[in-house]
């Protein structure tokens, strides 16, 4: 779902989620919302961020996966035990929710002065499909988002708020995030300006395991894509070519 969003304003962001969920109920199992869709990415503003699970963006969004039975994916400011983070998330239908928070705090944008780095590289399971998500810079830092050889996903999805002046490096990372992961890899952005007067281009796109991208986005199209993933097809990529067999040990160290 690539789409404008009205800058701080959460209860007009969700309004129009509910729609755009509605529009699609009964043909797509998840739904990708851009980075911090309820608000932009205001990161000089804690007080627009909800309570996580309690404030009225988790509650919503747990009764639209239950209603339309589309799980969705995106990230929202929320607070948690007292600390802020820029939340990346799934809500499922008739489940609990699951979280990885935004790693990699993009210190440019004064991220880094008010949020809290998460330490979680949660792998979301929906389905019997395997999720890993990135928030925005995350996206930047191949480590994090590394193929574990035993705990291995399916499908890459990063949401972001990825500005048009520098979306070349974005049209770059997120295919080689799937080569070098043998994975499923969506990119959901917005499009429009926000209220810091930056230009959104979107550039959202979804990479097969041929890297072709199969979501077809035009620049500055603000409408919702369907697209379909073979996860048998994916599975059997994997055995045709297991290069993830010879990946390099590593270990990643948060202290």
């Amino acid at each position: 779902m690539q789409y404008p969003i009205e800058w701080a304003n959460p209860k007009a962001n969700l309004g129009l989620l509910d729609e755009r969920l509605q529009a699609i109920a009964g043909q797509a199992d998840i739904a990708v919302v851009p980075e911090m869709f309820t608000t932009g990415f205001c990161t000089d503003r804690p007080g627009l961020a909800d309570e996580w699970l309690t404030g009225e963006s988790s509650v919503v969004l747990q009764r639209m996966a239950d209603t339309y039975q589309i799980a969705v994916i995106g990230s929202m400011m929320v607070t948690d035990h007292g600390k802020l983070y820029n939340r990346g998330f799934i809500f499922r239908p008739d489940d609990t929710p699951q979280y990885c928070d935004k790693h990699h705090l993009y210190r440019s944008g004064g991220e880094a002065d008010f949020f809290t780095p998460g330490e979680r590289r949660t792998i979301f399971e929906y389905r019997g499909v395997k999720i890993r998500m990135a928030v925005c810079y995350d996206l930047r830092f191949p480590v994090w988002l590394r193929q574990d050889k035993e705990n291995m996903y399916d499908i890459l999805v990063c949401v972001a708020c990825w500005p048009t002046v520098r979306i070349q490096y974005w049209d770059v990372l997120l295919p080689a995030r799937a080569a070098e992961n043998h994975c499923y890899a969506v990119g959901v952005n917005m499009v429009g300006t926000d209220g810091l007067q930056l230009d959104y281009n979107g550039h959202s796109a979804a990479y097969d395991t041929w890297l072709h991208d199969i979501a077809g986005f035009e620049d500055y199209e603000g409408a919702t894509h369907i697209v379909d993933l073979s996860i048998e097809k994916l599975h059997h990529f994997r055995e045709v070519l297991p290069q993830w067999k010879e990946a390099d040990d590593y270990i990643i160290n948060l202290n």
